[in-house]
C-alpha cells in the first residue's frame, strides 16, 4: 500500500503533462480536416471523454456488483467516485457532440440509436447519483442503487454497437469498407486518448482518497463524541 501511495503524485504529474501536451498537439500539430474544417478538432477530446465516461460507469457497475456479493464500504466508495466522473465526462460528451454536429452538419441533435442510447445512459447513472445524493444513507439504499448500476451497464455495449447494427448519422472511426484515420490524425488521437485515460485514473484516485479520508475523519469524530459523553 505504501509503495502504491508513492505513485500518487507522479501519476498526477504525468496526467497533467499528458493533457497539456495532447492539447498542444490538437491545436498546433493536428491537421485541419478538409471537409469539416477546424471544428473536427473536437473529435480529439470528444471520443476520449466518451471512453472516460464508459470507464467511470464501468467502475461504478463493477464495484456495485462486488458490493452486492460482499458489502464493503470500499466498494461503495469506488462506485460513487466512478459515477461522479462518468457523469462529468458524459456531460462533456453530450455538450461537445452537438456543438460539433451543429457546425459540421447543421443539426445539433438527432434521435438516432447511438445518441439516444447515450442519453439514456446518462439518465440511468444520473438516477444512481441522485438516489445516493438525496436518499437517507442506509444499507438498503446502497443495495438498491448497486442493482441500478449493474442494470445500467447493459446500455454501454448497446451504444458501442448501435451504429453498426442500426445505422444512424453519428460517425464512427472505422466503418465497414472505410479507410480509418489518416496517420497524422491517428497519432494525435492516440496520444489524446492516452492522456485522457491517465487523467481519468488520476481523478478517480483523488476521489477515492478523499472519501477514505472523510471516512477516517467521521470515525475519529464519533470516537471523540463517545469520549466526551463518557466523561459527563
Amino acid at each position: 500500500m505504501k509503495a502504491l501511495s508513492k505513485l500518487y503524485w507522479p501519476v498526477l504529474a504525468a496526467a497533467s503533462l499528458l493533457v497539456i501536451g495532447s492539447l498542444w498537439m490538437v491545436f498546433f500539430q493536428a491537421p485541419i480536416e478538409s471537409t469539416m474544417g477546424i471544428v473536427q478538432k473536437i473529435f480529439y477530446t470528444h471520443v476520449p471523454a466518451a471512453m472516460c465516461a464508459y470507464a467511470g460507469f464501468t467502475v461504478t457497475s463493477a464495484a456495485s456488483l462486488f458490493y452486492l456479493l460482499k458489502p464493503k464500504d470500499g466498494w461503495d466508495m469506488a462506485a460513487q467516485a466512478g459515477v461522479e466522473l462518468g457523469l462529468l465526462f458524459m456531460l462533456y460528451v453530450l455538450v461537445s457532440g452537438p456543438l460539433w454536429a451543429l457546425k459540421a452538419w447543421g443539426k445539433a441533435w438527432t434521435w438516432d440509436p447511438q445518441l439516444t442510447a447515450s442519453f439514456v445512459l446518462f439518465l440511468l447513472y444520473g438516477g444512481y447519483f441522485l438516489l445516493r445524493a438525496f436518499a437517507q444513507p442506509s444499507d438498503r439504499i446502497k443495495k438498491v442503487s448497486a442493482v441500478l448500476a449493474v442494470f445500467a451497464f447493459v446500455d454501454i455495449p448497446i451504444i458501442h454497437y448501435s451504429v453498426r447494427k442500426w445505422g444512424g448519422l453519428h460517425p464512427v472511426v472505422e466503418r465497414e469498407g472505410g479507410e480509418g484515420l489518416a496517420p497524422e490524425i491517428a497519432q494525435v488521437f492516440g496520444i489524446s486518448m492516452l492522456a485522457w485515460l491517465v487523467f481519468f485514473v488520476a481523478l478517480l484516485w483523488i476521489s477515492v482518497r478523499v472519501r477514505l479520508k472523510q471516512a477516517k475523519v467521521e470515525t475519529l469524530y464519533l470516537e471523540v463524541e463517545d469520549i466526551i459523553r463518557s466523561r459527563k
